[in-house]
């Protein structure tokens, strides 16, 4: 089957989630989730890992469950840093894997608060504030972190994979891609997710940043399916969540280690998956500001 011919499944009823969860999936067995044929070998997978947020042990026992391959291409979506206790580890991880990042929002924090010239003290202060003394607290000398910041700044703020586009936070509906900055890509929420149609007519976008169950009717653990783009930050250092989320797209398969748990899981990525309705994303949004 061509790349240029998307498969569809009708979303069936959760195995995975609670008895209410799964009440809130049969609200969407009508709904359709596209995907691409992806047309790999099962020795060529590609693979995409969620927002890490410092857990290294998580992500140790992700990808000891997802078992990647020398011929498979494993990316993450960013924000490999703060909040969780291992930051270090997981950038040096990445690092000498050879693996892909686009850069996230907290990335962003910490190269603002880390210039190659002078400091900010308001960037600093913001990066703190934002989880970077765990960070800090994780390098046991100032070196390292100075040249893992180094390396982060050579971090794509998106990649164009053909078929899939992975970003950190979205893209803006309404700016073109060539005017659009690491404020839209690393940074956006409602904008992106309340497009009523796809920004790529040939490319899902799948994204980080935005933990899923805060999105209408998502279930910890599960991913968001918006117009056009899927959301796989399931909030591993989140205590309402502690799932870290890693994609098979190959297999359509879904990998989750439960951080605070310390379990496994593996779904089939049509039961992982919950459409969002736009207007509800309006809706809430318009009520949390009145």
């Amino acid at each position: 089957m061509g790349l240029d011919r998307p498969i569809f499944y009708r979303f069936p009823p959760s195995v995975v989630f609670t008895r209410k969860e799964r009440c809130i999936n049969r609200l969407h067995r009508k709904s359709i989730v596209s995907y691409y044929s992806l047309g790999f070998t099962v020795n060529d997978r590609r693979i995409f890992i969620g927002d890490i947020h410092g857990h290294y042990d998580g992500l140790m026992n992700l990808l000891e469950a997802i078992a990647p391959g020398a011929n498979d291409q494993v990316y993450f979506l960013g924000d490999l840093i703060d909040r969780g206790p291992q930051s270090a580890q997981v950038v040096e991880f990445v690092r000498q894997s050879g693996y892909t990042s686009v850069l996230g929002n907290h990335e962003q924090l910490l190269l603002n608060a880390l210039p190659q010239e002078g400091m900010s003290s308001q960037a600093l202060h913001a990066w703190l504030y934002s989880g970077g003394q765990t960070t800090i607290a994780s390098y046991s000398d100032t070196s390292q972190l100075l040249d893992h910041a180094e390396w982060i700044r050579t971090f794509p703020t998106y990649l164009d994979l053909g078929d899939i586009w992975l970003v950190h936070a979205g893209v803006h509906p309404t700016i073109p891609l060539a005017q659009q900055t690491p404020q839209e890509y690393c940074w956006i929420r409602e904008e992106f997710h309340t497009i009523p149609k796809p920004y790529f007519q040939d490319k899902l976008i799948i994204t980080g940043h935005t933990i899923t169950f805060t999105l209408p009717n998502v279930p910890p653990g599960g991913l968001a399916q918006g117009q056009g783009w899927l959301d796989i930050d399931t909030g591993a250092y989140h205590p309402r969540s502690g799932w870290l989320t890693g994609l098979d797209m190959s297999r359509q398969q879904v990998y989750q280690f439960n951080v605070l748990q310390n379990r496994i899981r593996t779904i089939p990525l049509m039961e992982a998956v919950i459409k969002v309705d736009p207007d509800q994303i309006v809706r809430r949004h318009s009520l949390v500001h009145i």
